[in-house]
């Protein structure tokens, strides 16, 4: 098993989606040093013999290639030739689109770590009473030792939706020009800036 820190009970979903990410960035990474040594052998091929050329070695290539796919590209090596340009250029594109799928698919992976906790969070529960509810969240707080990564979550959005319920017969202030709803008396009105009166 991978330890990834953290609660060495981790669910198979947050298993899963490590191991499906790390899957995508290989295969990123397999892809851009496959266009790193494919284009920097073909520009080499292309530059080598022709006067003028600055890409005269393998080395120099690489280089060229790694600075390029970065979209780095420092001027010191640069193709002369029409084929290497249009290697430049496929290469160019190749960067960019690495690059963006790179950072999507570490989105991915924490859009998908959020809907789990969100999806296990919101699931429908039974509709209690407030004093079950504060017995439930208080049998759980006493084995708070025991609780998992995802229960610790559900217990945490219980409270909160507790003090929600509990809170919702006492008195609330609200804008009435842009009607949002504060719970917090504040004096003001934070999106329009209208003076709040107790409704």
């Amino acid at each position: 098993m991978i330890f990834l820190g953290g609660s060495a009970n981790m669910s198979t979903s947050h298993l899963y989606t490590f191991e499906n990410t790390k899957m995508s960035v290989a295969i990123l990474a397999a892809a851009a040093f496959s266009i790193i040594f494919v284009g920097a052998f073909g520009v080499f091929l292309a530059e080598r013999g022709h006067p003028g050329a600055n890409i005269t070695q393998y080395g120099d290539a690489v280089w060229w290639a790694v600075v390029t796919i970065a979209t780095v590209g420092y001027g010191d090596y640069y193709p002369v030739t029409a084929v290497g340009r249009i290697m430049a250029i496929f290469m160019m594109i190749s960067g960019v689109g690495i690059f963006a799928l790179m950072v999507a698919t570490f989105a991915r992976r924490r859009l998908e770590k959020a809907e789990s906790k969100l999806g296990s969070v919101t699931k429908p529960t039974i509709n209690l009473s407030d004093q079950e509810t504060k017995t439930t969240i208080k049998t759980k707080v006493d084995g708070i030792e025991t609780l998992t990564e995802e229960d610790f979550d559900t217990l945490i959005v219980e409270i909160k939706n507790l003090r929600l319920t509990l809170l919702e017969g006492t008195k609330v202030l609200k804008c009435s020009r842009c009607g949002i709803v504060y719970r917090n008396k504040p004096k003001y009105c934070s999106n329009c800036g209208l003076a709040l009166n107790i409704t």
